[in-house]
């Protein structure tokens, strides 16, 4: 039964049918063949999405949407240029410094890359930076987006694993800065060997008028995880609050924005939320099938046949989710196969927080992995480069992203 479903999956992807209709398609498949009611199949659409813990998504999509189109991104640039700025190669580091601060607010990758691209490629082309690595270096800063909370993908992993939100949140933070870390050495690396020109001298009174600049923008963060680890709301709940504060903020203290503007936003935000709701919807039924012909045991006693040593498992698992991550979206991949790894982790006691921290980051460096990369293509669309020669230039960068995730996943101390 595994091979027709994932079968049929594959062979739908290949026709180039969107992923959320390949993973319904192929669920419909396995359910005509053995004749069940496909009254089921509108029963587990509703089903999928019945969930208070998922109203967190398309929230924290329209936050990240409202203060992404206006000034706070130019203003987390800046600031993060009056902390970094300084040193040779200095964009560089604001580049990525910058994607962590966007990644505290959107919760996507898709959005921190073309909140920091907008403003910075052009000034980094300006000031003799390779156009190629510039644009490679914000895609794989991204990246970031969905480590550092919020985070959409750790939202659809705790409703799938029926783990907690927050604690995945609290995970996220340090696996998140040694992403950042690691892309700054490749920078600084960088910068030295193509002598890049140094940054204007650091000075503290210059810190401090960018850091009020963009105080409002800083301080949503604080607002959503605040508010989520001291008990006050649940994720849902704080991605609703996030929403407030980002119309607020975008309406009154920036004044960024219209309300002709903000109808717009919600519209294209909409969009993209149907998109993703659509996914999950589907997934449900794949998840259904999955279940029911009990296929994650079958491929967990598959896989545990060959190891039980949960190092050798997990890069197994690692190796698959990279492979993953270069044919399918980010939601997509982490929908189909959560419920495929949790009986593998979960026999071998691994901590299911620490493997979905794991799992996301795995997910994450496919945003920048041809052909399905969205980071690469956000920055392309940006920069005016073609895909093939921004992903020429990331090769270095992609490595250290890589090194991070095996960091993750064999040093406990970390979590």
């Amino acid at each position: 039964m595994a091979w027709i479903l994932f079968g049929t999956l594959f062979l739908f992807l290949l026709m180039g049918i969107p992923i959320a209709l390949s993973i319904g398609l192929a669920s419909l498949v396995v359910l005509v063949r053995h004749d069940v009611p496909l009254v089921i199949l509108t029963q587990r659409l509703f089903a999928g999405t019945d969930s208070f813990p998922l109203v967190a998504v398309p929230f924290f999509i329209l936050a990240g949407d409202l203060l992404a189109k206006g000034k706070v991104s130019k203003r987390l640039v800046d600031f993060a240029d009056s902390v970094v700025g300084f040193v040779r190669g200095g964009l560089s580091l604001v580049a990525v410094l910058a994607s962590m601060f966007f990644a505290a607010i959107s919760g996507s990758g898709a959005a921190t890359t073309a909140a920091v691209a907008a403003p910075l490629i052009p000034e980094m082309k300006e000031k003799g930076y390779n156009k190629e690595f510039s644009a490679a270096l914000i895609a794989a800063a991204g990246t970031i987006g969905v480590v550092i909370p919020p985070s959409v993908p750790m939202v659809l992993y705790a409703v799938i694993a029926d783990q907690s939100v927050a604690q995945l949140f609290l995970n996220g933070f340090l696996p998140g800065t040694l992403m950042g870390l690691a892309l700054m050495a490749v920078a600084m690396y960088t910068a030295y060997r193509d002598n890049y020109l140094t940054g204007s001298a650091f000075s503290l009174p210059n810190v401090w008028h960018h850091f009020r600049r963009s105080f409002w923008g800083l301080l949503t963060p604080l607002i959503i995880l605040g508010g989520i680890f001291s008990g006050y709301f649940t994720p849902s709940e704080a991605a609703v609050i996030a929403v407030d504060y980002a119309i607020i903020a975008a309406l009154f203290i920036y004044r960024d924005c219209k309300l002709k503007d903000l109808f717009k936003l919600i519209v294209d935000s909409a969009v993209t939320m149907s998109l993703v709701m659509f996914v999950i919807a589907s997934a449900s039924i794949f998840g259904w099938v999955l279940a029911n012909w009990k296929i994650p045991s079958i491929i967990a006693d598959a896989v545990l046949s060959l190891s039980r040593n949960k190092f050798v498992v997990m890069f197994l698992i690692n190796v698959i989710v990279l492979i993953a991550g270069v044919f399918m979206e980010t939601a997509s991949a982490l929908i189909i196969l959560t419920p495929v790894f949790l009986p593998i982790v979960s026999s071998l006691g691994i901590n299911l927080v620490h493997f979905g921290v794991v799992l996301v980051i795995g997910l994450a460096i496919g945003m920048v992995t041809p052909p399905v990369a969205i980071n690469l293509y956000v920055a392309s669309s940006v920069s005016g480069l073609p895909i093939e020669r921004i992903s020429r230039a990331l090769v270095p960068l992609l490595v250290a992203l890589i090194v991070v995730l095996f960091m993750v996943t064999y040093v406990p101390l970390l979590f």
